[in-house]
């Protein structure tokens, strides 16, 4: 389990994983506008900006700081949804101090409400959707109360989730004018989201 304070670095720990992710993300969306490498670190460098050296009462005031950092710099749809991400993620953790198995699971499941209905998708529809949905899925049915194992579970989902954006026509997100083109490519949404839990992750193993 995590405190508030390894939370927060945890945050930080993601987002610099994001920032080295910038030109692979900016390539995945080769197919779009090609901003979304640019975008996502853009907001992860203001989330490391809004965590630096701060103290949090709890885990929703410090993931609701890193979902409006993403939220008012990130820009555009990513924008909005990764920012939703984690606000209505945190929300869910109100009064919460440490970060355990169940806890995650529950950010997980807020975060999904938050995002489905900020993005108006659904699982199929070739979004980070994609991703988080079976992340959840996979939290939620974990029977192990290893944070470490769960979180494991989640990322292992979120990658084959991302993966199987490549056989999917877009039909929501920043990919739904390309049609057809867009089959065999991968969501760079779904990316990214994949990339958040796998950092989450591997934060957890290293401590």
């Amino acid at each position: 389990m995590l405190d508030t304070a390894a939370c927060r670095d945890m945050m930080e720990y993601v987002a610099d994983g994001i920032i080295s992710n910038e030109a692979m993300l900016t390539e995945a969306d080769k197919m779009g506008d090609a901003d979304h490498g640019a975008g996502m670190a853009l907001g992860f460098s203001k989330v490391k900006e809004a965590l630096a050296g701060k103290e949090f009462s709890d885990l929703k005031v410090l993931f609701s700081s890193c979902g409006t950092s993403i939220m008012m710099n990130s820009g555009g749809a990513s924008g909005a949804v990764f920012g939703t991400l984690f606000r209505d993620g945190g929300a869910a953790l109100k009064e919460c101090t440490v970060l355990d198995a169940p806890a995650f699971s529950a950010f997980l499941d807020a975060a999904l409400a938050g995002v489905m209905k900020r993005g108006k998708a659904s699982p199929g529809d070739k979004t980070m959707v994609d991703a988080l949905f079976p992340a959840a899925e996979a939290a939620r049915g974990c029977t192990c109360t290893n944070i470490a194992e769960v979180m494991q579970a989640a990322a292992d989902a979120a990658e084959q989730g991302s993966e199987s954006t490549k056989t999917m026509t877009p039909k929501a997100g920043r990919m739904r004018s390309l049609g057809e083109r867009a089959l065999g490519h991968t969501d760079p949404g779904s990316i990214t989201m994949n990339l958040i839990l796998k950092y989450m992750h591997q934060f957890v193993l290293q401590r």
